[in-house]
């Protein structure tokens, strides 16, 4: 096909003719194709079979397939490659219509892969809450610009984000995604970010956001998620609706054109009670007409074949159907264009109705360029921009800032100073090189410092998605807190609790000298604070609950509606105003124990599961006690999880025989 043999190939012409000129040439088959956005793998045999069980990558395009969402993370260079390819391929099919890439949330230090893709070669920030917490509109957008600039190297176009939700249950699991609670926060960090990543308007240097959960996603019957049929209804008892509905027309009003409606279904307000996909008063009443929004409507993951809430009597097709009434654009994690094609030739759907939808489809295409210029990237300057020194240095620096300290009163207060011996947990000790002597036991200490996370309850095994969402109580173990209460009774004790979601801290508050948290810091960026490095200026996004109770008796839609928080929304305490940056000492200055040489291979804590997959004798071990392990659907979003990691997710699928064979067979491993 030659360069600009048709008008839809000039780039000189005004979009809307181009749009025209394409959609006049475009098969009905071409059409349904375009509707259709799904998981892409990264694979570089494009006939190896797709992720959780979707078709291989040929036969995504074969289908005219041309919209896809990566989960895996592969190095800077090789994903660009992979994209040159992708779109070479295409260019070189039919009417050369190009392939739009996205993704999810890739560049938060997080340890959920579910909520957020491992980062792999992106730089590392906090999550959202962490923005949320810094509460710096300059700093938001500046992240947004360095996402934008690490996606667009590699050639995604598409970012399915920001979460605009306001997290008003405490028990949801999405809650790390969100900027917080409260209207007037996520308000500022969402347009801040928006505007980092899209500029002052779409273009071929853009990267296209669009927003979900609309209407709101946070307000869920008991905390819990709509991936599952268990939390699908979406409640407000406190009448909050139009609330968290504010977010999304503050987005729209900043030039945001795509949007994701949540798998939810409202119950308890005049709307259907059926999923915001498929909900026609939500969509076309709300959405479209009411508040105006012309731009594309994409389906969240899989509404018609697996998360159809209010719709379970119907069929696939009639599913299809009654989302393409209600305004769907397309249908997200769903690779079936032929059911579209066979419902228009039978007079169920009208190929009118398709060419709205792709029109849209088409324009952002055309916006963004990639039928022009943007459509191939640069391999070498994409392994130079992407996790590059300066923006790994600045992720650090965000994840510092973003720690809330919350307790500070104790016999031995922050920061430390002085080399202190150290009792450690839940961190590498080589993060406290030149700040202290890292000591053995807690009877040995000054003082002891232990990170941990909030607490979750484990649901599902390696076979299903509930296993990576941290839902139900939000109570530390019975145990953990003995643990730590021992740790206490013989040395002042340091608390840092990771919090994707809030959790109970008030047994923390009765043992702990100081206490701070985090939402994603790697240990470098604790020691800061620790040791006075940096100075703690982060405020809680949301507020922390004093019991369950008081959770359970909260309504789900009103933010911060606990009784009695243990902490409230917006509190943070700071250094006393005498304070004194520190500077690292000489790592050589301080001790840890003796490092003994490995008796084993691999470490269950630190060890990828890719590797052990890549070892023979240990790929043996899995396949003899594990042997559904290598057909799981998840298998590529958990390959870079630790094995310790993996296991506790399947806690729910195999015994704790089992789990405990694996880890006694590959510690027994001897070193290569």
């Amino acid at each position: 096909m030659q360069k600009n043999q048709f008008p839809y190939q000039n780039a000189s012409l005004p979009i809307p003719q181009r749009v025209e000129d394409l959609l006049a040439r475009m098969t009905l088959e071409d059409k349904a194709g375009l509707m259709f956005q799904t998981v892409v793998s990264l694979n570089d045999d494009f006939d190896a079979p797709g992720m959780m069980n979707s078709p291989s990558n040929s036969q995504l395009i074969d289908r005219g397939i041309t919209h896809g969402n990566i989960l895996e993370s592969r190095s800077a260079r090789e994903i660009a490659e992979w994209y040159n390819k992708l779109q070479q391929t295409v260019l070189e099919r039919g009417l050369g219509i190009p392939f739009t890439v996205s993704s999810d949330p890739r560049h938060s230090f997080s340890n959920n892969p579910m909520t957020a893709v491992m980062t792999g070669s992106f730089s590392q920030w906090p999550e959202f809450l962490g923005f949320g917490a810094i509460d710096d509109p300059d700093i938001t957008q500046h992240y947004a610009e360095v996402v934008r600039q690490e996606y667009l190297a590699v050639g995604i176009r598409v970012a399915l984000h920001p979460q605009v939700d306001l997290s008003t249950d405490p028990r949801w699991a999405r809650a790390s995604g969100t900027f917080g609670s409260t209207p007037e926060l996520v308000r500022r960090m969402a347009l801040a970010y928006v505007k980092g990543l899209q500029g002052k308007k779409l273009g071929n240097q853009s990267v296209a956001a669009m927003v979900k959960h609309f209407p709101g996603g946070g307000a869920q019957l008991d905390g819990e998620d709509p991936h599952f049929d268990y939390g699908r209804e979406q409640v407000y008892p406190g009448g909050r609706f139009e609330e968290h509905l504010q977010p999304f027309r503050d987005m729209f009003a900043a030039g945001v054109g795509q949007v994701m409606p949540y798998y939810g279904m409202p119950v308890g307000t005049s709307y259907e009670e059926v999923g915001f996909g498929f909900n026609k008063g939500i969509v076309t009443g709300l959405l479209r007409e009411k508040l105006g929004f012309d731009g594309i409507v994409c389906s969240d993951w899989g509404i018609l074949s697996r998360t159809f809430w209010g719709v379970e009597n119907l069929s696939y097709e009639d599913r299809m159907v009654k989302a393409l009434e209600a305004g769907i654009d397309q249908f997200g994690g769903e690779f079936r264009p032929g059911v579209l094609v066979k419902l228009v030739r039978s007079g169920r759907v009208q190929e009118k109705r398709l060419d709205i939808s792709v029109r849209r489809l088409l324009a952002e295409k055309f916006r963004l360029g990639l039928f022009d210029d943007a459509r191939f990237v640069d391999v070498d300057a994409a392994q130079r921009i992407v996790g590059s020194v300066q923006a790994r240095k600045e992720g650090v620096d965000a994840q510092t800032a973003a720690q809330v300290l919350l307790v500070n009163d104790g016999p031995v207060k922050l920061p430390l100073s002085g080399q202190p011996k150290v009792y450690v947990e839940g961190m590498d000790i080589s993060a406290l090189a030149g700040w202290a002597n890292v000591v053995a036991t807690p009877e040995e200490a000054d003082v002891a410092l232990v990170r941990t996370s909030a607490p979750w309850e484990e649901r599902g095994g390696v076979g299903s998605i509930d296993s990576f969402f941290h839902a139900g109580s939000l109570e530390f173990h019975a145990d953990e807190l003995a643990h730590l209460r021992a740790i206490a009774a013989v040395t002042p004790l340091i608390v840092d609790v990771y919090l994707d979601r809030p959790a109970i801290l008030a047994p923390l508050v009765d043992i702990c000298s100081a206490l701070t948290v985090n939402f994603g810091a790697c240990d470098e960026a604790y020691t800061r604070i620790v040791f006075g490095a940096d100075c703690p200026r982060a405020h809680l996004p949301m507020e922390i609950p004093s019991s369950m109770q008081a959770v359970r008796a909260s309504r789900p839609d009103v933010p911060n509606d606990t009784e009695n928080p243990t902490f409230p929304v917006g509190f943070g305490l700071s250094f006393p105003t005498d304070w004194v940056k520190a500077s690292r000492p000489d790592p050589s200055s301080t001790t840890a124990p003796a490092i003994k040489k490995p008796t084993h291979r691999y470490s269950l804590e630190s060890t990828p599961l890719e590797i052990l997959l890549d070892d023979p004798d240990s790929h043996a071990i899995l396949d003899e006690l594990l042997p559904d392990l290598s057909s799981n659907p998840m298998l590529a979003m958990i390959k870079s999880a630790p094995l310790d990691s993996v296991l506790d997710l399947m806690s729910g699928q195999i015994s704790m025989q089992t789990a405990d064979c694996v880890r006694k067979r590959i510690a027994a491993l001897p070193p290569m």
